[in-house]
């Protein structure tokens, strides 16, 4: 057992939220340790290479109405942040519909008899709407009638989730595309207006992928004397009663122990939970073990092309095949492949632990994705030169129908915690972008210098939370510090 450390902070993950707690923190000189089981920094949102090719895990457009967020990315990263025009279309029955939707491009797909179908199911549904939106398909349904429904929501939503639109919550539709409905699609399609976040026109990325961004966030916290410690894996989080005395972690084959005065944690909270020692009670046990996450497996695909399509990536919601969607890598930023003649596709399949998708080879799933991209007819497969299997776990927190009676289990026992708080997406099970990520991460060290932020209300509170500025931020941090003392290994820093 290597000797106790002590840090006045104690992040556990690496990912876009503890990095961004990290520089908040050594910005007002407090300097923390980052603990990160993985080689590189980033989590899901890293950039993995492969003979010179970058992979974007599950594709990071980095947009956001939160403009401390905004500033922050460009304080990081400067001019390698470059803007990329939005381009996502769905791909159905062999051909593609704009997304968002375009009238005249959906009329022409669909046909002038189905498209008639469509805006009859959707006046059903304006006047005998469902009286309930507790599941996914009754939302939807409500917003956009029963038969787009079927055509442009379930059999994607099916993939991604692996259980029916029945079964999950409809809070998962409105945290992801809420404001969103057939009306305000048609609207945009007539008059070029379009004000729902999720489906801008461009947005900003960084040239070598977003992994480049959390790599220059881990300098940022080193040159300012934090700690980000990789390939240590945390394998026990000690408490006495409600509050975290230090954790454990097994760096180069040695045991280490690691005290602090606060901890904050952006590792799947159901990991948390098994990592406490002593444990904690057996009903907060059992409702980690009744929490689920999908898996995400990206096969990426080498091609001796110069050019395929222009998209960014393509929603598949053909049933025929597994794959979700498909990724053109050199579509978010030339950088991402290293020779410009050749092109490299990153087809997405979603999956949970023992299915079938999981238990493939990695040969087995180089094989499925050649065979399907040759079904769905989006590139010849003769011009495949090379392949590389990635996988994600715990990519995606389930919101089924018994996930948020767990979840409140979980998150009434860790609120009685005086020193530990969790955030981001795996940290909170709850299916946030990279800036809400990052706002719990500010605001987590926000808690920390004084302040009283629910972490929790994050993206779901979302008009309070996006009206933030810098200087509304920084002017409560000043008021709150200024006779806060915090304690840095055997010396006190006044902030």
């Amino acid at each position: 057992m290597v000797n106790l450390k002590k840090y006045p902070v104690v992040i556990i993950g690496a990912g876009p939220a503890g990095l961004t707690a990290a520089y908040k923190l050594v910005k007002q000189g407090i300097k923390p340790v980052v603990l990160e089981k993985a080689d590189r920094v980033g989590g899901i949102s890293r950039t993995e290479v492969y003979k010179g090719y970058r992979f974007d895990i599950g594709g990071h457009r980095f947009y956001t109405k939160v403009e401390e967020i905004e500033q922050l990315w460009h304080e990081v990263l400067g001019e390698d942040f470059i803007q990329v025009p939005r381009l996502s279309r769905i791909y159905y029955r062999d051909k593609f519909f704009n997304y968002p939707l375009s009238l005249f491009n959906t009329l022409s797909n669909l046909g002038l008899i189905e498209s008639l179908l469509i805006l009859l199911s959707y006046f059903q549904a304006k006047l005998w709407p469902s009286p309930q939106e507790e599941t996914l398909d009754k939302w939807v349904t409500n917003r956009f009638g029963k038969r787009l429904y079927k055509v442009f929501f379930k059999t994607y939503t099916e993939k991604v989730w692996g259980i029916p639109c029945n079964k999950i919550q409809a809070e998962w539709a409105a945290q992801r595309i809420k404001g969103l409905s057939l009306k305000t699609s048609i609207l945009n399609a007539l008059f070029g207006t379009n004000n729902t976040k999720t489906l801008i026109k461009k947005f900003d990325y960084p040239v070598l992928g977003p992994g480049m961004m959390w790599e220059r966030f881990q300098e940022a916290v080193e040159n300012e004397s934090g700690e980000v410690c990789l390939n240590t894996r945390v394998i026990s989080v000690q408490r006495k009663d409600n509050h975290i005395t230090k954790v454990l972690a097994q760096q180069d084959g040695k045991t280490i122990q690691i005290s602090g005065e606060h901890f904050i944690s952006s590792i799947p909270v159901t990991t948390l939970i098994h990592r406490l020692d002593p444990p904690a009670p057996e009903e907060v046990i059992q409702a980690a073990k009744s929490l689920n996450y999908r898996n995400f497996i990206i096969v990426a695909l080498i091609l001796d092309v110069k050019d395929l399509f222009a998209d960014n990536w393509i929603y598949i919601h053909s049933g025929e095949v597994k794959v979700g969607r498909i990724q053109n890598f050199k579509n978010w930023s030339a950088a991402m492949v290293p020779d410009p003649n050749k092109t490299c596709l990153g087809l997405e399949y979603f999956c949970s632990d023992g299915d079938q998708i999981s238990s493939m080879t990695d040969a087995e799933l180089l094989n499925l994705a050649t065979k399907e991209l040759k079904k769905l007819k989006l590139a010849n497969v003769n011009t495949i030169i090379d392949g590389v299997v990635l996988r994600q776990p715990k990519a995606y927190p389930v919101y089924d129908c018994n996930y948020r009676q767990h979840l409140q289990v979980i998150q009434t026992f860790l609120a009685g915690f005086d020193n530990l708080q969790t955030i981001g997406r795996n940290g909170m099970h709850r299916y946030n972008n990279q800036d809400h990520s990052m706002l719990t991460g500010i605001l987590a060290v926000r808690n920390i210098l004084g302040e009283k932020h629910n972490l929790w209300n994050v993206n779901t509170e979302r008009s309070y939370y996006e009206e933030f500025t810098k200087n509304d931020l920084n002017s409560t941090v000043e008021t709150k510090a200024d006779d806060l003392d915090i304690k840095h290994r055997d010396k006190v820093v006044k902030i």
